[in-house]
């Protein structure tokens, strides 16, 4: 089911809600919290979940069955479709969109372009070096009590 909650404690007042709905949603197919053949709530629970007028979750609904991200059936509801380019095309959308918004923001900061870069390749180094780390320390937990190769060492029976 989906995290409708959080949903409605996130509405902007500066954009229209159908359109934040779509991003909740489509945040939700990306990130893998849902799939394929899901069952999404019915236009009315959705409303009732999100406090929103039914015309509003409707307006939210028909946009995305237009993009084929979802459909419906006759009796049984709403469902995530099976659309792996629909979901690409999503994700591109979000990718160019929030870069275009964190652009922005870093001009109207007086940042140039060059700096921007810089700046962006120094985060980029700096979270693959936490990855790393992560990983490295996850990897030392999985082989707690062994060698380096995760065996255990039997002669300690």
């Amino acid at each position: 089911m989906l995290p409708t909650e959080s949903w409605r404690v996130g509405f902007d007042e500066r954009y229209p809600i159908y359109r934040q709905i779509i991003g909740h949603f489509s945040r939700a197919l990306i990130k893998g919290e849902l799939g394929a053949g899901d069952r999404i709530p019915s236009i009315r629970e959705m409303a009732m979940a999100l406090k929103v007028n039914t015309n509003t979750i409707q307006r939210a609904y028909q946009e995305m069955e237009r993009e084929e991200l979802i459909g419906s059936q006759r009796g049984k509801g709403y469902f995530v479709m099976d659309n792996e380019q629909a979901v690409a095309q999503v994700k591109k959308n979000m990718v160019n969109e929030t870069m275009s918004r964190f652009l922005e923001e870093m001009h109207a900061l007086g940042f140039e372009d060059p700096e921007i870069l810089d700046g962006l390749q120094a985060e980029m180094a700096e979270m693959t070096k936490m990855d790393m780390a992560e990983a490295e320390m996850a990897n030392m937990e999985r082989t707690k009590g062994g060698d380096q190769y995760g065996a255990v060492d039997n002669q300690r029976a």
